[in-house]
């Protein structure tokens, strides 16, 4: 979710709920993976479970699956011109950062913060909280600076229909794009990214879309003075990890999420619960694989719900 449309959002929810009277057979919004809910169909094979909205801890489960297998997958696909980053800026340049987050060691796997995604269950299990990344290709532009939501999904099925990228059911396609590339339904304006899914080749693979944030600094960085001295790569950090967090929990968009269609992520979108330093200053409250980040919280689905209950490496199982 873009940071001025989460502030936007909380008033129009309260404005829209005061004096209100709602319709008898007014049915719960739907999550579009943008961080929004809009009015949708139930997804077939899950009416029954959808129809009761199981609730817990201030989120509902729909019936359809989560992401259970001991490691979900990473692949990044770096879409334009990414010769400068993301990099840290100190003695370790040639790390680049993301492969730092989703890596196999000490990175946002396996971590009590991405360990906050198994206190969520499907009718067979839950996930395990592991995520790592597997592979990465790249694309230089092959269609254009100027991308629709049916241009990331071609991207991705290109990426795997070439091989460039295996074909992974249990895999998270991530589109990255350089701060040259606009995607037009509604990037540093209503998003800072987005996940969805789609049967490409008889599979259903799980997908997402985030863009630099230096892009539009105002809208998808929380400081310009990050962690890591890379602004653009620590902001896209934190919406990885929120869009990862909803695909594992949420990947076909009919599993966790509330009555608004706001899901794990959203519900938590622009809090970071307590940090170390000031704002604008290397701020962090996460630290993986001896980097700082500043992350957004995500909502536990355990002890009530909340979204920073799983900080400062303290995890509650439910």
């Amino acid at each position: 979710m873009r940071k001025g449309l989460a502030i936007l959002v909380v008033m129009l929810v309260g404005l829209a709920h005061a004096g209100a009277q709602i319709a008898k057979d007014a049915v719960d919004l739907v999550p579009n993976g943008k961080g929004w809910g809009v009015e949708g169909k139930v997804p077939k094979g899950t009416e029954a479970v959808a129809k009761k909205a199981v609730a817990t801890n201030g989120i509902s489960y729909h019936g359809g699956p989560v992401m259970r297998a001991n490691v979900v997958n990473v692949y990044f696909i770096w879409y334009g011109n990414w010769t400068n980053g993301p990099k840290a800026s100190d003695s370790r340049t040639t790390v680049n950062l993301m492969d730092i987050l989703f890596g196999p060691t000490r990175g946002i796997g396996g971590s009590s913060y991405f360990k906050i995604n198994s206190t969520y269950s499907d009718t067979v299990g839950h996930p395990t909280g592991n995520i790592s990344l597997l592979a990465s290709t790249n694309n230089n532009y092959s269609r254009g600076k100027l991308l629709s939501d049916s241009d990331i999904q071609s991207i991705v099925s290109g990426a795997i229909s070439s091989r460039a990228l295996p074909r992974d059911a249990n895999g998270l396609y991530f589109v990255l794009t350089s701060s040259d590339v606009a995607e037009t339904s509604g990037f540093c304006t209503k998003y800072c990214g987005w996940h969805t899914s789609s049967i490409m080749g008889g599979t259903d693979i799980k997908f997402a879309f985030v863009g630099n944030a230096d892009r539009c600094p105002n809208s998808c960085e929380m400081q310009t003075v990050s962690p890591n001295s890379d602004s653009g790569a620590d902001g896209m950090a934190s919406i990885m990890a929120h869009e990862a967090a909803e695909a594992v929990t949420d990947p076909d968009l009919n599993a966790w999420y509330d009555s608004a269609g706001n899901e794990i992520g959203d519900k938590c979108a622009w809090k970071f619960g307590p940090i170390t330093g000031v704002l604008g200053q290397h701020a962090y409250n996460q630290t993986f694989g001896t980097y700082n980040w500043l992350i957004q919280t995500l909502w536990e689905n355990a002890r009530g719900g909340g979204c920073d209950k799983a900080l400062g490496g303290i995890f509650y199982s439910q």
